[in-house]
C-alpha cells in the first residue's frame, strides 16, 4: 500500500491559477507545496486546448501574470505562444519539480480531528495537506449534449478541448456543433480546407472586430522593460474596465460602445440579408460572451459553409451524420463538439467532504456559492480559485486570480499568527456576501439581457460572473477581515 504523501499545501491544477498560487506561496516562504495535475503535462487551458485557431481574446500584455512580463509577438497571442509563456513561468519558478502528473483527483475529505485534508487520486496515491487549493478551473470539464443517437455515429468526433491532431480534416465533410468562442476560432481556421462545413448554432453571438496587431522587434524588446510593460497593462486595463458601465449601469452607453459597432461589423461583413438575419442575436449585447473576430463572418459567408439555426437544429445523430429538425440528412465525416464546459454547477468536478461529513455538492445543490468566490463555511483551509461569481466578461481572468491570491495568502498568514490549525469563513459572512452578489447581479445584462448562457446555473442564478468592476473585487479581496472568519 502506497504511503500518504504529506505537504503543507496541495494545489489541484497546474494552469494559471495553480501557478499563481504556488508562486505567491513561495514568496510568502511556504515551499512545502505539491501541485496535482490530472493530465500528463502541465499548463492548463493553453496547453490542453490546441484546436486550430486557438488564441486569447484579451490583449496579451494584460492576459499575463503581473510579475512575469513577456515579449509578445502580437496583441492577441495565439495558442502556441501562450503555451510557451505558460511553460516559461513554470520553469522559471521551478514548478515542475513540485508537480505530480497523472494525478486525477477522485475525492477529498477533511479530517477534523487532525485538521488535515486527505486527497485521493486514481493512480498517484493519497496526499495529505493542511491547506487545499482547488485551481482546476471552470473551463476544464467539457460538455457534450446527449443528442439522440449520438453514440451511433460511425465517423470521427471529438470536443475542441481534446482536438485529435491525427485526423486530417482536409477535404472532408464536417459539422461543428456550437457557435461560441471556441467555434468562432475553429470555423475560420478550417472553413477553407474542408469540403463542406455545417455550423449548428443554438443562438448567434454578438461579434465585434478583433483589433489585433503584430509587434515589431523593438516593441517586443520594450515589452520586457517592467515599467513600460506595467504602463501598457494599466492602459489596456482601464480601457476595458469602462465596459462594465454598459453591462451594468447604462444601456445607452452599451449601445454606443458595443451594439452599434457590432451591427455595423455584421452588415459590413455579411452582405446576404438572409444569413445576416440568422446571425443577428435577439438578446442584449453582453448577455452572452461577446466574440472578438474579424474572420468569423467571412468564413460563414463561404459557399461551402452552411449555418443551421435553432429552427433547423439537430433532431438526431445517426451512423451517417446528422438529421436536422427540417428532415434533411447531412452525411458528414467529422463532428466537432464546440459545446462548452460545465462551468457553473460543475465548478469542482470531484466529491468534497468537509466538517461533520458535509458534502459540498449538497451545500451547492441549489447553486454554487462562496465568500469572495473562494471560501466556504464548514470547509476549513479550502480555497477555490476562480470559484462561483469570480468570472469576468470584460477583462483578464488573471487579474481576478491574482486578487484571490491576496485573500488566500492573507488567510494563511492570519492562521500562522495563531496556535490554531484551521481557518474558515463564517456562515453569516458568506451569506451576506452571496446576497450582495446576487442583489447586484439583478442590475446586470447577464441577468436581464434576455439570454440563456453558461454564465447561469440550472437554478437560474448567474454563477460565472462577478457583478461589477474588477477593481471592486480586488478591493474586497485585498481587505482581509478577521471578524468574517473563525479559527480552530
Amino acid at each position: 500500500m502506497q504511503a500518504k504523501q504529506c505537504y503543507r499545501v496541495v494545489i489541484i491544477g497546474s494552469g494559471f491559477g495553480g501557478q499563481c498560487a504556488a508562486m505567491r506561496l513561495q514568496e510568502q516562504g511556504i515551499t512545502d507545496i505539491r501541485i496535482l495535475e490530472r493530465r500528463d503535462f502541465m499548463g492548463g487551458t493553453w496547453c490542453q486546448n490546441s484546436y486550430p485557431g486557438a488564441a486569447v481574446d484579451v490583449q496579451s500584455p494584460l492576459y499575463s501574470i503581473a510579475s512575469e512580463p513577456y515579449a509578445w509577438s502580437q496583441m492577441f497571442a495565439e495558442r502556441d505562444e501562450l503555451q510557451q509563456y505558460t511553460n516559461s513561468v513554470i520553469d522559471k519558478h521551478g514548478l515542475r519539480e513540485k508537480t505530480t502528473l497523472n494525478a486525477n483527483v477522485k475525492q477529498v475529505e477533511w479530517d477534523d480531528s487532525r485538521k488535515r485534508w486527505l486527497v485521493d487520486t486514481d493512480a498517484a496515491g493519497t496526499f495529505e495537506a493542511q491547506i487545499l487549493i482547488n485551481a482546476s478551473g471552470p473551463l476544464s470539464t467539457p460538455v457534450i449534449p446527449a443528442f439522440p443517437g449520438r453514440d451511433t455515429f460511425k465517423g470521427v468526433s471529438f470536443h475542441t478541448n481534446g482536438w485529435d491532431h491525427s485526423y486530417d480534416y482536409s477535404a472532408k465533410r464536417v459539422a461543428i456543433v456550437g457557435s461560441g468562442a471556441s467555434a468562432a476560432q475553429v470555423i475560420p481556421a478550417i472553413a477553407g480546407k474542408v469540403k463542406q462545413l455545417h455550423v449548428f448554432q443554438r443562438s448567434p453571438h454578438w461579434v465585434l472586430p478583433r483589433k489585433d496587431r503584430k509587434f515589431t522587434n523593438l516593441q517586443r524588446k520594450l515589452l520586457t522593460i517592467r515599467p513600460l510593460y506595467k504602463a501598457l497593462r494599466w492602459f489596456i486595463y482601464w480601457s476595458l474596465e469602462t465596459r462594465v458601465i454598459g453591462f451594468k449601469y447604462s444601456k445607452l452607453l452599451l449601445n454606443i460602445l458595443a451594439k452599434r459597432p457590432a451591427l455595423k461589423h455584421l452588415k459590413k461583413q455579411v452582405p446576404d440579408p438572409q444569413l445576416r438575419k440568422q446571425l443577428t442575436p435577439d438578446f442584449t449585447i453582453g448577455c452572452k460572451r461577446i466574440i472578438l473576430s474579424s474572420t468569423l463572418y467571412p468564413a460563414l459567408c463561404q459557399e461551402n459553409v452552411s449555418v443551421h439555426d435553432k429552427n433547423d437544429g439537430i433532431a438526431e445523430i445517426n451512423e451517417r451524420g446528422i438529421l436536422t429538425a427540417q428532415g434533411q440528412q447531412l452525411d458528414v465525416d467529422l463532428i466537432i463538439w464546440s459545446t462548452g464546459y460545465d462551468a457553473t454547477d460543475g465548478v469542482i468536478s470531484y466529491p468534497v467532504r468537509g466538517k461533520n461529513d458535509k458534502l459540498l455538492s449538497d451545500v451547492w445543490r441549489e447553486f454554487p456559492r462562496a465568500y469572495l468566490g473562494t471560501a466556504i463555511p464548514d470547509f476549513p483551509n479550502l480555497f477555490v480559485v476562480t470559484g462561483p461569481n469570480t468570472g469576468i466578461g470584460h477583462t483578464s481572468a488573471i487579474f481576478i486570480i491574482e486578487s484571490q491570491m491576496k485573500y488566500i495568502t492573507d488567510s494563511i498568514a492570519h492562521l500562522d499568527k495563531t496556535a490554531k490549525q484551521a481557518i474558515e469563513v463564517s456562515e453569516q459572512a458568506e451569506a451576506e456576501y452571496t446576497d450582495m452578489v446576487h442583489s447586484e447581479m439583478e442590475k446586470t445584462v447577464w441577468k436581464s439581457g434576455g439570454c440563456t448562457s453558461w454564465y447561469q446555473s440550472k437554478s437560474g442564478h448567474v454563477i460565472a460572473m462577478f457583478p461589477g468592476f474588477s477593481f471592486t473585487y480586488r478591493r474586497l479581496a485585498s481587505r482581509f477581515k478577521p471578524k468574517h472568519h473563525q479559527l480552530s
